[in-house]
C-alpha cells in the first residue's frame, strides 16, 4: 500500500510557517529584558564613575565632570590611598575575618544543617531549625549594645569576635540553604555506608560533606562578601584602631579624603575588588548551588 505524502507539510516548512515565528516573537519578554537593562545601569553607571574618578589627578575630580575619562590617567589617588589607610594591614585584617567567617560558617552550618534534616521528626531539632529562622528577622543594630558590652568583658574586642559575632549572624542564613539542599540527598547512600561500618561522622565527612560542595560554596561567598564589606559591626566591636578592618580604616580616614575624590575612590575601588574578583570565579558554583536547594529541597 503507498502513501501519498505530497500534501504533508515538511520540517522546514513547519519550522518557517507564520505560526511558528510568531510563537518564537512572543517568547521575549520585552518588559523583563528593559528592567534588567534598567537594573544594570544602574550598577554599571556607578562602576564606571568610581573607576572613572579613581584614575584622575586632583585636579580633574574637582572639575565638577564625575562623567569624562581621565585625561592622563594618574595612579597618585592609589598611592596615597594605600599610605593613607595603611592598605596592606587593613587588607591583612579583612581577609583574617573573613576567611575565619567563611570557614566556620560553613562548617557549623554544615554540622547544625545536618542534624537538624535527620533529626526532624524530633522536638528538639524541628524547634532549633524554627529558632534559627526567627533569628533571621534580629538586625545586628538592635543587639549591637548586649554584644559589646559582652565582647569587652570577655576580652573579645578584637577582629576575633567579630568572626564569632560575623558566624552567628550568618548561621540562620546558611542554614536554610543547608537544609533545602540535604533534603535532596537520599537516606539510601547513608544506609550503605553504615552498613559498611561507617560511623555517623565518617558517614558526614566522606560521603555527606563532599556532596554539599555547591551549597558551600553559595554559602562561602555571601559570608565572604558579608565579612569583607561590613562596617558596622568591627567599627562598634574592635576598640584597638589598628586591628580594624578596611572599610572602618577608610571611614577613619575620611576628613583627609573630603577634598581629595581620586583618594577616596581609589580607596573604594581597591576595598571593594577583592570582593568583586571573588564573586566572579565563583559566581558559577554559586548559581548551581541556589538553584539546585531550590528544585530539590
Amino acid at each position: 500500500m503507498s502513501t501519498d505524502t505530497s500534501t504533508s507539510p515538511s520540517t522546514a516548512d513547519i519550522a518557517t510557517s507564520p505560526r511558528t515565528s510568531r510563537v518564537g516573537a512572543e517568547r521575549i519578554n520585552w518588559s523583563g529584558t528593559i528592567l534588567l537593562l534598567l537594573c544594570a545601569v544602574t550598577v554599571v553607571l556607578p562602576l564606571y564613575v568610581t573607576i572613572s574618578m579613581a584614575f584622575k589627578t586632583s585636579s580633574q575630580a574637582v572639575d565638577g565632570n564625575a562623567f569624562s575619562l581621565p585625561a592622563p590617567f594618574s595612579v597618585d589617588g592609589f598611592v596615597e590611598a594605600w599610605n593613607l589607610t595603611r592598605f596592606p594591614v587593613g587588607a591583612g585584617i579583612s581577609l583574617f575575618v573573613t576567611a575565619g567567617t567563611v570557614v566556620l560558617t560553613i562548617l557549623l552550618a554544615a554540622f547544625a544543617s545536618y542534624a537538624i534534616v535527620r533529626n526532624w521528626d524530633r522536638r528538639l531539632f524541628r524547634y532549633s531549625f524554627f529558632y534559627l529562622l526567627a533569628a533571621m528577622f534580629i538586625p545586628f543594630p538592635v543587639v549591637a549594645l548586649p554584644q559589646i558590652q559582652l565582647t569587652g568583658r570577655v576580652g573579645l574586642d578584637n577582629p576575633v569576635g567579630v568572626i564569632l559575632l560575623a558566624t552567628m549572624f550568618q548561621l540562620s542564613f546558611s542554614v536554610l540553604l543547608f537544609t533545602a539542599f540535604l533534603r535532596s540527598i537520599p537516606l539510601e547512600l547513608e544506609e550503605s555506608a553504615r552498613i559498611d561500618g561507617a560511623t555517623t561522622w565518617q558517614t558526614f565527612w566522606k560521603l555527606i560533606f563532599p556532596l554539599l560542595a555547591p551549597m558551600s560554596a553559595t554559602v562561602g561567598i555571601f559570608a565572604f562578601l558579608y565579612a569583607w564589606n561590613d562596617f558596622m559591626m568591627p567599627s562598634l566591636i574592635i576598640s584597638d584602631p589598628a586591628l580594624q578592618t578596611l572599610p572602618v580604616r577608610q571611614n577613619l580616614f575620611q576628613n583627609q579624603f573630603s577634598n581629595n575624590y581620586n583618594v577616596a575612590f581609589a580607596s573604594y575601588l581597591m576595598a571593594m575588588a577583592p570582593a568583586i574578583v571573588a564573586y566572579l570565579f565563583t559566581q558559577r558554583w554559586v548559581m548551581e548551588g541556589v538553584t539546585q536547594g531550590a528544585v530539590k529541597g
